[in-house]
């Protein structure tokens, strides 16, 4: 049976502190344990700018329930500064570290510059060098509109990974499904990171996502409007949405 999994881009904001989310009082290392009785899932941002040791992984699967799941968001050393050449150590690392989330590690996110244009033989030798490490689950965020071609996505088809579905008004976006499950992010429909979703536009979302699911593909939503909290009420809101 299809799973969906509905969450945020990050739960360690500190303007979500004092009722936004958080209640008044509590203690920042116990937000995640908070966090986790809200929703199933997070994405990691923070492994995008700096690789935590070993141990904050361990820390952080021993502190969620058992059917939680982390998205880790790959480092942009490999796909900012490398730009996905000559990465098999980093990556190597990177796996060392995210593969202590054990069966948690639900996906890892590849957010590419916009600067970075298509290069169909790059993207392939980094999908082979990704399968020699794990049987992880991969969504790309392309911000360049030349990767958005068939090819692409037959390429994304051959090695199982996700077009990740990016909303927003400054990325662009297609609504391709490439592997057995589905990765969307909300960025903001009319301004980026700082717009709250309406429930018609949630409305919309979640009849697509009760499409996919009827087609047994897993769904992966997050939302990374964090400015008032928006990002926590639109997650609620189509959690619930989907629910009915």
């Amino acid at each position: 049976m299809a799973k969906v999994y509905i969450g945020t881009s990050g739960y360690s904001y500190p303007h979500w502190s004092d009722g936004v989310f958080y209640p008044s009082g509590l203690y920042q290392p116990k937000w995640l344990e908070f966090y986790a009785e809200n929703f199933n899932t997070v994405e990691l941002n923070v492994t995008f700018y700096r690789l935590p040791a070993k141990k904050v992984f361990e820390g952080w699967y021993g502190r969620t329930p058992k059917d939680f799941l982390f998205v880790v968001k790959g480092s942009r050393f490999i796909t900012h500064i490398k730009r996905l050449k000559n990465v098999e150590e980093p990556i190597s690392l990177l796996f060392d570290r995210a593969l202590a989330l054990k069966e948690k590690l639900g996906m890892i996110l590849w957010q590419l510059p916009p600067s970075l244009k298509v290069d169909t033989k790059r993207l392939e030798q980094f999908l082979k060098l990704l399968k020699t490490q794990s049987k992880s689950r991969y969504t790309f965020e392309f911000r360049n509109q030349s990767w958005f071609t068939d090819k692409i996505y037959e390429l994304l088809k051959k090695y199982n990974a996700a077009l990740c579905i990016a909303d927003s008004p400054s990325f662009p976006k297609e609504e391709v499904v490439t592997a057995d499950f589905v990765y969307v992010r909300f960025h903001g429909g009319t301004e980026l990171y700082g717009s709250n979703y309406s429930d018609k536009e949630l409305s919309n979302w979640a009849q697509k996502i009760k499409k996919w699911t009827k087609q047994n593909l897993d769904v992966y939503c997050y939302f990374n409007n964090d400015a008032y909290g928006y990002a926590i009420q639109n997650a609620r809101t189509l959690k619930d949405l989907v629910k009915k």
